[in-house]
């Protein structure tokens, strides 16, 4: 005879199985794609609403790419001086350029867009017509368009674009997701992640839903040489695994099996030369061959460095036909969730890079020296003399404001 359950023990398994289910149901929103959708057919760009289209892709094979960069006039002469006004927003990253109708861009001036952004991190430009279409053949001067396993294409069915879509149907829920875990660089497990990835914004809150970006060379540039020297050596390993169960614990198909990866934790920037730190919250896992303790350790050290250290950053307030160009192999980023119930729709384009290469590799590659961008532009400003070889030599000294 199986024995009786007794109130406590019924009430136990019940709970349990509450929680389970609780469980199940939520899933971290950065990994799970916005399924908001307020069914409202007359919306101007509804034609750009999310599609999760159940498709099966192929693994992605190592193709080549053209670095766009290297072929630009390092003056970038042509792209400036077409610019009523070039705006820097911090003198580590992010410039806003003003006068330029991206879709009249020469293929110089072009590839001077491409060292402007491998250079400054996120270039931004405003009141742009450009079409969806037209973009993509904008991006595509960059390296062949990665297509998202997981996340939406347009209901029109472009499957190059990405689709960034939140309205009042949906509200995001701050109790399933840290502010720090949503900083990342595009999709950093692929072979070849993306490069000059463009994102315009078609319709925006009148304010809220900002995008901010952090610099991985000053990451790099602010660590100490014998920790940089020691990164340098370091590998680490990127999934889309999280990202793919996050799909499927809402229901939405995967189109590519997903895969880990393994990358340097310091990558070289084919066109700068500069050293940038390539890890994020949002993708990086593990540091390959240390102990666990030691791999969480630096990881998150790295980690809160991105997202806290304000000096690294800069933010952008979005307006409708902003766009904005990222490199995604030496910038990270993070959207606020600070704008429902308004909409914020906005699409991506989205090439691939070559695979990161170390600072070893890059050096025997080439033949050239892998540079600390802060040190370069110190140099530009005529201070290598007061550096004395030595990046910190200042003193100690109080900072108000």
């Amino acid at each position: 005879m199986a024995p009786v359950a007794t109130n406590t023990e019924t009430a136990a398994v019940n709970k349990t199985q509450s929680l389970k289910e609780s469980n199940a149901k939520m899933f971290n929103p950065f990994y799970s794609p916005a399924i908001a959708d307020d069914g409202d057919e007359t919306y101007v760009h509804a034609q750009y609403k999310p599609f999760f289209p159940d498709l099966s892709w192929p693994p992605l094979e190592e193709v080549e790419v053209t670095e766009r960069g290297l072929l630009a006039d390092p003056e970038k002469k042509s792209l400036l001086t077409a610019a009523k006004k070039v705006k820097h927003y911090t003198p580590t990253i992010g410039t806003e350029l003003s006068g330029i109708d991206l879709r009249q861009l020469s293929d110089s001036q072009k590839d001077e867009l491409a060292l402007l952004v491998a250079e400054r991190g996120v270039v931004f430009f405003r009141d742009q017509e450009i079409n969806i279409h037209e973009q993509l053949d904008l991006a595509r001067h960059f390296g062949p368009l990665h297509k998202h396993a997981t996340t939406p294409i347009p209901k029109a069915g472009i499957e190059e674009v990405h689709v960034v879509y939140n309205d009042h149907s949906r509200r995001p829920d701050p109790a399933s997701f840290s502010k720090l875990e949503l900083w990342h660089s595009d999709v950093t497990y692929e072979i070849q992640p993306p490069s000059v990835t463009s994102l315009k914004v078609i319709t925006g809150p009148e304010y809220g839903g900002d995008t901010l970006w952090a610099s991985g060379y000053a990451l790099y540039s602010g660590l100490s040489p014998g920790f940089q020297k020691y990164l340098e050596g370091l590998k680490a390993v990127h999934s889309a695994v999280a990202q793919a169960e996050g799909a499927r614990a809402a229901g939405l198909p995967v189109r590519r099996q997903e895969i880990e990866t393994v990358h340097p934790v310091v990558r070289v920037h084919p066109a700068t030369g500069w050293k940038s730190v390539y890890v994020n919250p949002g993708f990086t896992r593990r540091i390959v061959g240390v102990p666990k303790a030691e791999s969480d350790a630096i990881l998150n050290f790295l980690f809160h460095q991105i997202a806290e250290n304000v000096d690294s950053q800069v933010r952008f307030q979005w307006e409708p036909n902003s766009i904005a160009f990222w490199d995604n192999r030496v910038v990270m980023h993070s959207a606020t969730f600070d704008f429902w119930p308004a909409t914020r729709h906005a699409l991506r384009a989205t090439p691939h890079g070559e695979k990161p290469i170390s600072v070893e590799d890059y050096e025997e590659q080439t033949g050239k020296i892998a540079k600390d961008r802060q040190l370069e532009v110190w140099k530009k400003q005529g201070l290598e003399s007061q550096l004395n070889g030595k990046k910190y030599n200042s003193k100690a000294r109080g900072y108000n404001d």
